[in-house]
Order: C-alpha cells, then structure tokens, then sequence
C-alpha cells in the first residue's frame, strides 16, 4: 500500500511552511515540511466550519445568525449541541391544519 501524497508533495512544494488561503485570507491548508498538515473550512462570515488534520483529528462547527457557536462535534466523540429545536404549540397545529384541538394528537 503506497502512502498518499501530500499537497505540497504533489505540487512538489520546496518552501516551507506552505499555506493555500481563501480570496478572505482564510487558511484552508497548512503543511510544514515534516508532512504535517491542516485543512480548514469556513462559512460566510469566515467562521471555521470544519478542522482536520494529518493526526486524524477532525471537528465540525455551526454558528447561529449572531455568530455564536451552537454546534461542535470532534473525534473524540464531544459534542455540543444548542442548536434552536421546534417548538410549536398543540393550538398552532390546529390552527395551521384548519382543525380543533381535540381533533391532534401525537404518535411517537
């Protein structure tokens, strides 16, 4: 099994460290010249989205609309999760549905 190139290795990249940025001057790869490497990306408001590296490690991240981060999951198997969840009211659905309350009710 052969071992897959690097980035810099494939561009066959002398100068190190080597950096590949984002017309926003985000860094989207790093590698140094011991074949360690990152690779980034961001959303629209240049908050990282995704991290991986050379060493396995990965994460991913969301953001709400302010910015706050409300999402983060990694290898490890840590996970933040305060994301905005439904909630919506039995006299909602039945106004929405065209029906009387007694009319809903919920499965599992």
């Amino acid at each position: 099994m052969t071992k897959e190139k690097t980035i810099a290795q494939f561009l066959n990249v002398q100068k190190f460290p080597f950096f590949i940025r984002d017309e926003k001057g985000n860094e989207l790869y790093f590698e140094n010249d011991e074949e360690f490497w990152i690779r980034s990306e961001y959303d629209s408001n240049n908050k990282i989205t995704y991290y991986e590296n050379s060493d396995g490690y990965w994460s991913k991240n969301e953001y709400d609309s302010n910015g706050k981060e409300v999402y983060y999951e990694d290898n490890d198997g840590i996970i933040f999760d305060n994301r905005s969840k439904l909630e919506i009211s039995m006299e909602e659905i039945a106004e929405w549905k065209g029906v009387n309350v007694s009319q809903i009710s919920i499965k599992e």
